[in-house]
């Protein structure tokens, strides 16, 4: 049977916490990842830790958004902490990803999309005069054309990218209930795999509180 997968989103510096958040997340029923944001990465122990992670999936979302030299210097920079997963902004334009993927080696390079924290009102203020569908798909064919390795999109735009883009898709905006917090684009772990997500990044709702009792819920949700 095939299992589903799953990034833990570990926003924190505290490495105590996060040792005990890979610890009460390990599960036999899942393919659990753990995603390291700029936060973590960018504390004082936070690199060394990820440097004595052996046998984890680990997703290290940069987000890199920058000039295609600045890009790939830094993914050299970091391809002693053996990560498995890199994010970096489609946004950045064809020849920084491009030149980006040619130096990933066994990295798999994500493109991010529209971040689910912004909508259509958000877009407009920003300066953009395309909607949130119509942008995801724009980025979706360009990482196609710069031979990504996945994309990250919000679960609601997953089926219009999968026309476009045939790897791997990974999901944020993940709640189990109506809080979405300080995102706007999300949608339940159920829904998310049955559009087609891959991987669904889930943070709070799963290390907020009793972790394992929210591994649990997770996967009744998914049971329903």
């Amino acid at each position: 049977m095939r299992k589903n997968k799953i990034f833990v989103a570990c926003d924190s510096t505290n490495i105590p916490k996060i040792r005990n958040i890979i610890n009460k997340t390990k599960n036999s029923k899942l393919i659990v990842g753990y995603k390291f944001g700029l936060e973590f990465l960018n504390s004082k122990k936070g690199r060394n830790f990820i440097s004595n992670l052996k046998k984890e999936i680990i997703f290290a979302d940069l987000k890199l958004h920058d000039i295609p030299n600045t890009c790939v210097s830094t993914i050299k920079a970091i391809k002693d902490l053996k990560i498995n997963y890199l994010t970096m902004h489609i946004s950045s334009g064809l020849k920084a990803l491009s030149s980006a993927k040619k130096i990933t080696g066994r990295i798999k390079l994500i493109g991010v999309t529209i971040l689910t924290s912004l909508d259509n009102k958000a877009l407009k203020e920003i300066g953009f005069n395309k909607d949130v569908k119509k942008l995801v798909l724009h980025q979706a064919k360009l990482a196609t054309k710069a031979k990504l390795d996945a994309i990250v999109c919000s679960a609601q735009e997953v089926s219009l990218v999968k026309k476009v883009f045939k790897k791997e898709i990974i999901t944020p905006g993940i709640r189990f209930d109506s809080n979405k917090n300080d995102q706007k684009r999300t949608v339940t772990p159920k829904q998310a795999y049955i559009n087609g997500s891959d991987w669904l990044v889930i943070g709070r709702p799963i290390t907020k509180g009793n972790i394992k009792k929210n591994i649990n819920t997770l996967l009744y949700h998914l049971n329903q």
